[in-house]
C-alpha cells in the first residue's frame, strides 16, 4: 500500500534519500512500471497507454443504476477502515449511509494485487460485471487496469472533495490528471511480529534486520509478502543496494537470498494479506509485512522499518467500467475525502492519507496521533523508506518470473 501537514510534508513525501530521482518521480513511475509489466506478464488485453497523456482504451461504461439503487459495492483490502471492535460496525460507513441513504456492501476480498486481478480478469475483458463499483489497487494495478479500458472516468462535479487531494499525490505518470484514481491510503513495507513469542525466541522484544529474520530459531515462523515489489525491495536493500536504483545482477542476488531462505524452510509462507490471521493464531512469529496491519492487531504485536530500510506505496480507490452504481461510488469517494472523515479513518488504520487537511483533524479527534510517524511520517522516517524502481515491460516479466519461481508459485 501515501500524509500529514502537507506542503513541508508532502513535499518530503516525494523526496527520495538514496538516489538522485525526486521520490514524486518514482512515486509516478512506479504506477508506469507494473501497467506494461503485468499486462506482458498476464496477457491482458487491450491497447497501450500514452503514460504522458494519460490517455487510455475508450472503455464502454455499464448502465448506471444509482438514481434507483442506493447501493454500492465495495472491495478492500482487510483491516483497511475504521471497525467498531464491540459491534463490528464501520463507524464511518454507517455515517456515510445516514446522510446519504446509500447502502454499502463493504468486502474485504483484495488479498494480493494479481490474485485479485486474475479473479475478474476474465469478466472484465467481456464487459460483465464483477459485482464491485469500488476496487482498491496498488498504483501498478491501478495503471495496468486504466491501460487496458477497465477503469471508468471520474465525475469530477460529483467530488468536490477531490480538490483536497494533497500535492504529493498528482501529477502521477499513471492517471496525471487523477480522471479514473483517488489515493486511497499509502503506507510502508515493514517487518511486524509478535513481541512476546519473539522475546521467547531470541531474546528480543524488537525486530530491526533481516539478518534477525533469518535466524534459525524463527524456522518455520515466518511469512513474507507475494508482493514482489515490498519483499525484494527490502531484500535487496538489506544487501547495501538502493531499491530505487539496482541493476539486474544485484535483483538476482536478492533472488538468491530469498530462494536460501525458502529451500531451507525458513519462509513458512509467502501471502498476501493472510499472515494476519497467522500472526494472531501464532502460527508465525514475525513477517515482512505491511505497517498498518500491526497496529490493529493490538500492543502485543510490534511493528518497524527494517535498519536497512522499507518500502512505501500507495493504494487507490478505481471505478471499474462494469461497475453498475457508479454514482454511488463517486459519492463515496467524495465522503472519504473530507479531512475529517479521512483522520477517522487514519486514526483506526494508522496508514498514511492522501487527504490535505487531515492532520489538523487530528487534533481534535486525537492529538496523541498527530506525530504518530506512521500515518504522518516526518523526513527521518521517510529517509529510511524507498518506492521501487522503475521496471522496463521487459525487466517486470524477468523480475516477477523469477520471483514466482523462488516462491514457488
Amino acid at each position: 500500500m501515501t500524509n500529514r501537514p502537507l506542503s513541508a510534508e508532502a513535499a518530503a513525501i516525494v523526496r527520495m534519500s538514496r538516489s538522485s530521482l525526486s521520490r514524486r518521480r518514482l512515486l509516478q513511475a512506479a504506477g508506469l512500471t507494473g501497467v506494461a509489466v503485468t499486462a506482458a506478464a498476464c496477457g491482458a488485453g487491450g491497447g497501450a497507454s500514452d503514460s504522458t497523456s494519460g490517455a487510455a482504451p475508450s472503455p464502454t461504461q455499464a448502465q448506471d443504476v444509482s438514481d434507483t439503487e442506493k447501493f454500492v459495492n465495495w472491495a478492500n483490502w482487510p483491516l483497511y477502515i475504521d471497525v467498531n471492535d464491540e459491534t463490528g460496525e464501520y463507524p464511518t460507513l454507517a455515517a456515510f449511509t445516514s446522510a446519504t441513504g446509500i447502502e454499502v456492501n463493504y468486502t474485504e476480498d483484495v488479498n494480493d494485487n494479481n490474485e485479485f486481478y486474475a479473479k475478474v480478469r476474465a469478466q472484465l475483458e467481456s464487459g460483465q460485471s464483477i459485482d464491485r463499483d469500488i476496487v482498491v489497487l496498488t498504483d501498478w494495478m491501478a495503471a495496468l487496469w486504466i491501460n487496458n479500458g477497465f477503469a471508468a472516468p471520474l465525475d469530477q462535479a460529483l467530488i468536490p472533495n477531490a480538490a483536497n487531494l494533497a500535492s504529493a499525490y498528482q501529477g502521477v505518470s499513471f492517471d496525471p490528471n487523477r480522471n479514473y484514481t483517488l489515493p486511497w491510503f499509502s503506507g510502508f513495507g515493514a517487518f511486524g511480529w509478535n513481541k512476546a513469542q519473539l522475546q521467547d525466541t531470541l531474546g528480543t522484544d524488537t525486530l530491526t534486520s533481516l539478518d534477525q529474520l533469518w535466524d534459525p530459531a524463527l524456522k518455520g515462523r515466518i511469512t513474507l509478502l507475494s508482493e514482489m515489489r515490498d519483499t525484494m525491495g527490502i531484500i535487496i536493500a538489506s544487501l547495501g543496494y538502493d531499491p530505487s536504483n539496482f541493476t539486474d545482477d544485484q535483483f538476482q542476488e536478492g533472488i538468491g537470498v530469498l530462494q536460501a531462505q525458502i529451500d531451507s524452510g525458513q519462509v513458512r509462507q509467502v501471502s498476501g494479506n493472510d499472515y494476519i490471521a497467522a500472526l494472531e493464531t501464532g502460527d508465525v512469529i514475525a513477517v515482512i509485512g505491511w505497517s498498518g496491519d500491526m497496529f490493529q492487531l493490538g500492543d502485543d504485536f510490534g511493528v518497524g522499518l527494517p535498519d536497512t530500510g522499507g518500502t512505501l506505496w500507495t493504494d487507490n480507490m478505481l471505478i471499474p467500467t462494469v461497475a453498475t452504481h457508479k454514482k454511488n461510488a463517486e459519492a463515496v469517494m467524495n465522503y472519504y475525502y473530507d479531512p475529517v472523515v479521512a483522520a477517522e479513518v487514519a486514526a483506526y488504520v494508522q496508514y498514511i492519507s492522501p487527504v490535505a487537511g487531515a492532520k489538523e483533524a487530528m487534533e481534535s479527534i486525537d492529538p496523541s496521533l498527530v506525530s504518530n510517524q506512521w500515518i504522518f511520517p516526518d523526513e527521518a522516517t521517510l529517509s529510511n523508506s524507498f518506492v521501487f524502481m522503475t521496471l522496463t515491460p521487459e525487466q517486470d516479466v524477468a523480475y516477477q518470473r523469477e520471483f514466482q519461481k523462488a516462491i514457488g508459485f
